[in-house]
């Protein structure tokens, strides 16, 4: 993952046009014959499918999105692009931590070096860019009130059952459109295509959104999918992909903090997949929720072609055993379970373990 950012911000090295220091060198070289005019560049074409369709077909991963914040920070206000100045302090900022990893392995530490991939950041000063604040719109009452009943591992002190986790805790899914954002790792985006579907497989619990492109209806509203249900077409070169029928109860922001407020069935989300050269695709969507948000917001930012990127296995569910052993360490229900079962065998010297936030009840014998 550290070598991945050092490669990235390589890209970021800037330079200076060239000047001439003296008129007598730019007379020099106005009395040289003046060479042909440079034919125009060759205006690039989209590739087409053996089929026909526009060719989007690759890797396309978003790690270097991860320097760029979803939502704009206050301070910039309305301000949609850093500064010169604003852009070479975030790339310094970027390259200190380019090293963390090698930093971790010298000082025999296992921190988050070894976890997050950091890219390098956007001139942009979020990935949302509408409202013109760029932050996600306010919640509505509603959206208030469930935002309260959204429990995780990040908000609970206590944990009964799966139910006080929230879908990314249980491997099912970060939500959309958190699933189609960076990440602190694992931020592969591939995109596959064959005749009348495209298929975008996401990195991160292995999602892969496949997408009809016959114009077939919604299905009947009583299916409901976590990821919604995606009809597509072409607009020329462009995917523009419909979503409806989700799912209530993912995050709708950030599926990894404390209470966002979650998407309810009438969320509806529009994408644009737009192909601006072979290397780079424009990714827009819009996002409305009614139930829940007092106004719709607008994501945009681009996609960059890396085909070296390879996508491994993702076993979520096979290896999460966090949910477990946050219910068995700290459930008051599960301690007093325990307590009994030993009472019932003749145990009785019990002793007190762990802290106040977190007690636990141990044996002694």
């Amino acid at each position: 993952m550290a070598s991945k950012f050092r490669a990235l911000l390589a890209g970021a090295v800037l330079s200076l046009p060239f000047v001439l220091s003296s008129p007598e060198a730019a007379v020099a070289q106005n009395a040289k014959a003046r060479p042909a005019a440079a034919k125009p560049a060759k205006a690039w074409t989209v590739p087409r499918t053996p089929w026909g369709d526009p060719d989007l077909r690759g890797q396309w991963p978003i790690d270097y999105l991860a320097g760029t914040p979803r939502e704009r920070p206050a301070s910039y206000g309305n301000r949609a692009q850093l500064s010169d100045d604003e852009y070479e302090a975030a790339l310094a900022q970027a390259a200190r931590g380019a090293n963390l990893y090698e930093r971790e392995e010298k000082a025999g530490k296992l921190g988050m070096g070894h976890w997050t991939e950091r890219g390098k950041p956007l001139r942009q000063t979020s990935l949302t860019v509408e409202p013109a604040n760029g932050r996600m719109p306010p919640a509505t009452e509603e959206g208030k009130k469930r935002s309260e009943t959204m429990k995780s591992s990040w908000t609970e002190k206590y944990w009964e059952w799966v139910d006080d986790f929230n879908t990314f805790d249980r491997c099912i899914t970060r939500g959309m459109p958190s699933s189609m954002l960076p990440g602190a790792y694992n931020m592969g985006i591939a995109i596959y295509q064959s005749p009348g579907y495209v298929a975008i497989q996401l990195e991160m619990i292995h999602e892969t959104r496949i997408i009809p492109l016959d114009g077939r209806a919604a299905p009947a509203k009583p299916v409901k999918n976590w990821l919604g249900y995606s009809r597509g077409h072409w607009e020329g070169n462009t995917l523009v992909i419909e979503t409806t029928n989700f799912h209530p109860g993912a995050p709708l922001g950030n599926s990894a903090g404390p209470r966002p407020v979650p998407n309810s069935d009438q969320m509806t989300m529009t994408e644009r997949l737009t192909p601006i050269d072979h290397d780079t695709i424009r990714y827009e969507a819009w996002i409305r929720d009614p139930v829940t948000l007092t106004a719709p917001f607008k994501l945009d930012f681009p996609w960059r072609r890396n085909d070296k990127y390879v996508i491994y296995e993702y076993a979520c569910h096979e290896g999460n055993i966090q949910m477990r052993g946050f219910i068995e360490g700290t459930s008051p229900k599960l301690a007093a379970n325990r307590k009994h079962a030993w009472a019932a065998q003749g145990v009785t010297d019990l002793k007190e373990g762990g802290t106040e936030e977190f007690p636990q009840i141990g044996v002694t014998r």
